[in-house]
């Protein structure tokens, strides 16, 4: 476990900071889901977009259809 991960008392505190107070029972589900997003998002993070084009350049209907998988 490094340094950076979440504790559950972490995790309530900040729920509550936001207004979710949350029952101590949850404080361990709450840390652990947090730290899995936390994960996910990191790696898309590191993804590189740099010869994506922007949302406003893709046309609904106008892809190619083929039949590969």
């Amino acid at each position: 476990m490094s340094p950076d991960d979440l504790t559950p008392a972490e995790a309530a505190r900040w729920a509550a900071r936001s207004g979710l107070p949350l029952a101590p029972e949850r404080h361990a589900g709450v840390a652990a889901t947090a730290e899995h997003i936390h994960s996910v998002v990191s790696v898309l993070r590191e993804l590189d977009f740099g010869d994506t084009p922007p949302s406003t350049a893709y046309r609904a209907g106008e892809e190619q259809r083929d039949a590969a998988v």
